[in-house]
Formats: C-alpha cells, sequence, structure tokens
C-alpha cells in the first residue's frame, strides 16, 4: 500500500472533521474489516482530537461481544459481517464513548474468509447519531484486499457525513 491513505481521501476527511467541529459533533469508530484505516485517516488531520474520540477496532467476535456489547446471539444468528452486527456495532460506539456520533464497518476483505452468501468485497457499514436514526448500508466491492478496505474507508467517510448532515 503505497501513499495509504491516498491524499483526496485524507482532504475528505479533513473537510469532514471541519464540518463535524463547525456543528459541534464529536465521533466514534468501530472497525472490523478495515482494522482502523477510518481512525488513522481522520487522526491524521491536525486538530482531529477535537472531534474524534475514540476509535475500536474489534476483529474477532469475542471483542465486537466485550467492547461493544454487540449480542453473541446477533453474531450466531446473522453472522459478523451482517446488517444487524454492523448496526449494533455503531450503536455500541455510540454509547461507550459518548460521541455524537459513531460509524462500524465489517466485511469480508479478502482473500479468504468467503461464503456463497457472502462474496470477498462484502462490507456493512452502519451509522448512528445520538438522538437520531442508525443509517445502514452495504456494498459488494471489486478488487483485491487494498482495494476493498479502500473502498470501504471511503465510503465510511461519506456515511458519517451523511448521518452528520454535512457536506464533505
Amino acid at each position: 500500500m503505497t501513499n495509504w491513505p491516498e491524499r483526496n481521501l485524507l482532504e475528505e476527511a479533513a473537510a469532514l472533521l471541519a464540518a463535524l467541529q463547525a456543528r459541534g459533533l464529536t465521533l466514534a469508530t468501530a472497525e472490523s474489516c478495515t482494522g482502523g484505516l477510518v481512525s488513522a485517516a481522520l487522526t491524521a488531520i491536525p486538530g482531529s482530537s477535537a472531534t474524534v474520540l475514540a476509535g475500536y477496532v474489534v476483529y474477532s467476535n469475542d471483542a465486537k461481544q466485550r467492547m461493544l456489547g454487540v449480542p453473541a446471539s446477533l453474531i450466531a444468528t446473522h453472522g459478523a459481517v451482517s446488517e444487524p452486527v454492523a448496526r449494533a456495532m455503531a450503536d455500541g460506539a455510540l454509547a461507550d464513548s459518548g460521541a455524537g456520533l459513531s460509524v462500524s464497518i465489517t466485511g469480508i476483505a479478502g482473500p479468504g474468509g468467503a461464503t456463497a452468501d457472502k462474496p470477498v468485497g462484502l462490507v456493512h457499514f452502519a451509522a448512528a447519531r445520538r438522538g437520531g436514526p442508525t443509517l445502514a448500508r452495504h456494498h459488494v466491492f471489486p478488487g483485491d484486499r487494498d482495494a476493498v478496505r479502500g473502498a470501504s474507508l471511503a465510503e465510511a467517510l461519506r456515511l458519517l457525513a451523511e448521518a452528520g448532515e454535512v457536506t464533505s
């Protein structure tokens, strides 16, 4: 991974942080397949500590349960890569961090881990806002592991902007 994250994503992260700061919103991230890339992009921006309160890297199911309060039954029923788990991760990050906004990412970056129902590149996202609805979406991104993770970072920034009702 050269020049990671890409310069345009860092510019997007900076614009998002400025808009969130102007609105007085704080945020937390809950990341699985991105392994902290969203937090890394956000905290690469000087002054990000005014907005970014916490970042959770919850790669294992146990970490999702212990750190974010994702019910084991939810993972057993839907799998770790699912909309219900993404929503629970975002809600857990919001509750634990005290932030006003959170984003979660859970997916299959590859090259392994895929099933017939859940291909490589499938990523579920959720964004929760205190006092507002939790937004969720999913994508199947093409490409290798780096491409899936990079596309996931970009989508997480877009979803944060949407949930925070800002333009970045």
